[in-house]
This record gives structure tokens, C-alpha cells and sequence, in this order.
């Protein structure tokens, strides 16, 4: 098969799956944004970049719906959001294969994705008839307190490749059903997947029959489009996931006005294997989490540290599962790990393992792998490096399938070197010993937002809060109580008295 033919087929599924989801792409005749599929980087359609007027007029419009969709009653948003999906669970299919051809996951993760958007949307339907406030107990006779949450307003989505619509819908079913707006900037890497699932959004909102025009939209840019969001006064709240760096540049431009930001930054995420673990248990977690989605989670596990009396057995073990890792096409079901996105990330990888070797780690794997019918994708062997001590190499992120390994001989020593970096994502620890799992999970234990034990840092339910602490940004979005953060809060007090008497005790009289 040529790789012309090739180009052609995954175009041309591309163009089906659209259709199929009720979407026709138009002929862009200049500044148009190029997709490819890390598949075989080549080019597989050509969208419109949305102009800076283009914009600041979808802000104003989720405005003006958002004015209108406050007044729905909550239960009502819920429906919404049941509809949607409904749409979802019908388009399973089709959204996880354009999935894996725009971000290059694997089959199953594909499917996995979409089904974390079913269930957030589960979650969030439920949550509608159960966005609690309180009632507080007065310090002054015949008063009573009560706390109420409101809708807050336009809600900006800013997303990532690696989760091209899970987190998107995180976010969007929360802030619908608490009564806010969308606005989405997708990665530029993968506006397909977006357009999808505004156009399922969209079939949702027909059917539903009283959602505000502009309820959700998508805006398509660089850089510049997810800076306007931060700075836009209009946009209540920001949430913007992707690495350290892009948050550095959104989260000040929000809180320079004053505006909420919810931000899921980088991970670096490690991992503790105590002489007591179970060792096959470990072994498939640590597979799964280290080169699931070729590196490219942001709860991606990427150090280790194994307790020195089980370091060289479990090592081997580990490397002959990294040898015999299928790399490939991500369509093939065969294939445990797909490509990486692109040459840049490609290049970040090879010079991170170049660094390793400098600072005397043993590197296993980690080289370009020729995929005949695709010599354009990025596809590489998972790296495990042995690293002699622990190195300043250590303390950043590499988004790509390099797994650190490091021995420790006390648990105190392997919780310092765990905590010793500026991110604080997601954490694991292997052991059967009640006592060190609860020192992990406790203060002195490990400092992240997410707390494992004997299960990998990746593959979180939706329905606990996600997020982090430290440079990963402290945001917290999904489950347990994140719908706070799409409302705003009210404190009321009412005084059914016939006089008025005042807080602490004060009195102020007037004639």
C-alpha cells in the first residue's frame, strides 16, 4: 500500500466520521489550520482558524445565553446533560476512532476516553438536583443563616491533545448543569475531536428545545486565543489544562482581574514499590502507567523507586515487559502503545534520555521504531532508565514513555525523594504492609493531589476530585465536591424578629 493510498484512506475515514456526527467541513481558502494524525503525520483536513473578532463576539454571545440559562432550574440543566449524553453513548464509536486518529490512542483508550464522558455526564445529572447549600446556625434570636450557590457565568475550557474531549467534558457538564456558558479552545493539535463534540452538543441542545443560542462553542487559535480567554473580563472562570509553562502564562493574566482559574498543570508523577509488594500486581501497573498512552498523561508514572531488596528482581521482570511491548499502529488491536504526537515531542524524549545517559542513568529502549506503512509517525520504544542517584533531571517533566527507576532502602528516604520535585499530581505506592500504606496517604507521606495504593497514578474515576497541588496548579475538577467551582457563593441572613440586634454583641442606637 502506498503512503499516498494511506493519506488518503485516513482523510477520507476522517471526512465519514464527521458526517456521520452531522458535521461537513468547508473549503478554507488561506489561514487555515493544518490537522495531521501522529499516525503517519500527514495532513488529513484544513479548518478555519477563528479571528480575534470572531472571538470576542462568541464571549459576548455565551454571555447573553448564560443570562438566559441561570434561570433554568437546575433539574431542568440536568436533563440537558442526560440528552447530551445519550448522544455520546450513541457516538461511542465514532468519537473514539477519530480519537485515536487525531491524538494516536490505542483502541481501547479511545473508547475509554469517550466512556469517562458518559460518565461525567452520569454524575453530573445527578448532581443537578443536588447542588446543596447550607443552613447555619445564628448567634442571634430569631435570625437564620443559610448558604446558597449560584451559576457563576462564562466558563472558558482550554484543553490539551493528550485528552482531546474527556476533560473537556469534565468541565462542560459540571458548568451546564451549575448554569454557566462554554467557551472551548482546544489544542490546535486536535480541534477535530472538539467540532465533534459541539456537534453533539448541539444535537443534544436541538432536542432539548429550550437551550440559549451559544450555550457551548468552540473557538479554534494558538496561544493568543487561550490568552484572550484568561484576560477576557467576561469569562468568569478559566480552566486550562496543559503544562507548567502554559499556566504560568494563563493563570497570572486571570488573576490579574480578579478572575477563578482551574488549573491541571504537569505531573512527574512517581511511584514506590516496599519489599512487601505484589509484584505481578506492581508489574502491570506500573506497564500500564508508565507507557500508557505512549507517555502522554499528564498522571503518566515517570519514577520509580524500588526497595533495594526487590530492585533487581523486579527490574528484569519489568524489562522484559518493556521489550515485548507491542509499538504500532493505534488502530491495530495488537498495539499496547501508539505514537507520539509529533517530531517535537519526539526530539523532547531523545534529548532527555542524552541527559540521562550524561548523568550516568542506563538507558533500555527509548529508540525510533520504523512503522513501514507509516514513516512519518513518531513512534518509539518505551525507555526504562536506571538512574544511579537522584539528579536534577529528575525534577522535570519529559511528556513521552520514559520510565526512571531509582532503589531505596528506607521508607522515609524513598517519600523524600517522591516529594522532591516542584509538581504534585498523582502517586503510588506497591506494599501490603498496612503501616506503610497508611504513612503514603498521610501528611508526612506523599504530597499530591492524588493518593494511590497498589494502582497506578493513571486512570482516574471521575468520581473523585482530580487535580493537584504544587506546580500542577492546585485546580480540582470531576467528582466529589469540584461542582463548587463552577458556581459562586451566597450567605444569607434573615431576621423574622420584630426588632433588629446586631452581630457580637453590638449596640447602635438612634433616635
Amino acid at each position: 500500500m502506498t503512503e499516498t493510498l494511506q493519506k488518503v484512506e485516513i482523510a477520507a475515514e476522517v471526512t465519514q466520521i464527521l458526517s456521520d456526527l452531522g458535521m461537513r467541513l468547508k473549503t478554507v481558502d488561506n489561514n487555515a489550520l493544518k490537522v495531521s494524525s501522529p499516525i503517519d503525520g500527514q495532513t488529513i483536513a484544513e479548518i478555519a482558524i477563528t479571528e480575534r473578532e470572531q472571538r470576542a463576539v462568541a464571549v459576548r454571545d455565551a454571555h447573553e445565553a448564560f443570562l438566559r440559562w441561570r434561570e433554568v432550574p437546575g433539574p431542568r440543566r440536568g436533563e440537558l446533560v442526560r440528552l447530551f449524553g445519550e448522544e455520546l453513548r450513541k457516538a461511542k464509536t465514532a468519537l473514539a476512532r477519530l480519537v485515536t486518529i487525531e491524538a494516536g490512542k490505542i483502541t481501547t483508550e479511545g473508547l475509554g476516553e469517550v466512556q469517562e464522558m458518559i460518565d461525567i455526564c452520569d454524575f453530573a445529572v445527578g448532581l443537578s438536583r443536588q447542588l446543596y447549600g447550607l443552613t447555619i446556625t445564628s448567634e442571634r434570636s430569631q435570625h437564620r443563616m443559610m448558604e446558597m450557590w449560584n451559576p457563576l457565568g462564562v466558563v472558558g475550557i482550554i484543553s490539551a491533545f493528550n485528552f482531546p474531549v474527556a476533560v473537556w467534558a469534565w468541565n462542560a457538564a459540571l458548568a451546564v448543569v451549575c448554569g454557566n456558558s462554554l467557551v472551548w479552545k482546544p489544542s490546535e493539535k486536535t480541534p477535530l475531536c472538539a467540532l465533534a463534540c459541539q456537534a453533539l452538543f448541539e444535537r443534544a441542545c436541538a432536542r432539548f428545545g429550550e437551550a440559549p443560542p451559544n450555550l457551548s462553542c468552540v473557538i479554534l487559535g494558538g496561544s493568543d486565543a487561550a490568552v484572550e480567554l484568561a484576560e477576557n473580563p467576561a469569562v468568569r472562570l478559566v480552566s486550562a489544562t496543559g503544562s507548567t509553562k502554559m499556566g504560568s502564562v494563563i493563570g497570572p493574566r486571570v488573576a490579574a482581574r480578579f478572575g477563578r482559574s482551574i488549573l491541571e498543570l504537569g505531573g512527574n508523577n512517581g511511584g514506590i514499590v516496599c519489599q512487601s509488594a505484589d509484584l505481578d500486581l506492581t508489574l502491570t501497573a506500573v506497564a500500564f502507567g508508565a507507557m500508557g498512552t505512549a507517555g502522554q498523561r499528564c498522571t503518566t508514572l515517570r519514577r520509580l523507586f524500588v526497595h533495594e531488596a526487590v530492585y533487581d528482581t523486579f527490574l528484569e521482570r519489568l524489562k522484559r515487559v518493556y521489550s515485548a511491548a507491542p509499538v504500532g499502529d493505534p488502530r491495530d488491536s495488537r498495539t499496547l502503545i501508539g505514537p507520539l504526537i509529533d517530531a517535537r515531542a519526539f526530539e523532547a524524549m531523545r534529548k532527555s534520555l542524552e541527559e540521562a545517559r550524561r548523568a550516568g542513568g542506563m538507558v533500555h529502549g527509548g529508540e525510533r521504531v520504523t512503522i513501514d506503512a507509516h514513516p512519518d509517525g513518531f513512534y518509539v520504544k518505551p525507555a526504562l532508565v536506571e538512574m544511579p542517584s537522584p539528579s536534577p533531571l529528575l525534577r522535570t517533566e519529559t511528556f513521552a514513555p520514559i520510565l526512571y527507576v531509582l532503589s531505596f532502602r528506607s521508607l522515609d528516604d524513598a517519600i523524600h525523594m517522591h516529594n522532591d520535585v516542584p509538581q504534585g499530581l498523582s502517586s503510588s505506592i506497591f506494599t501490603t504492609d498496612l503501616r506503610e500504606s497508611e504513612i503514603f496517604m498521610s501528611a508526612i507521606g506523599s504530597d499530591c493531589g492524588i493518593v494511590n495504593v497498589n494502582i497506578g497514578p493513571s486512570g482516574a474515576e471521575i468520581g473523585g476530585a482530580f487535580g493537584g497541588e504544587k506546580d500542577t496548579g492546585g485546580g480540582r475538577e470531576a467528582g466529589s465536591d469540584s461542582w463548587k467551582s463552577y458556581m459562586r457563593r451566597v450567605t444569607t441572613t434573615i431576621n423574622f424578629a420584630k426588632t433588629l440586634s446586631l452581630s457580637q454583641g453590638v449596640v447602635f442606637e438612634v433616635a
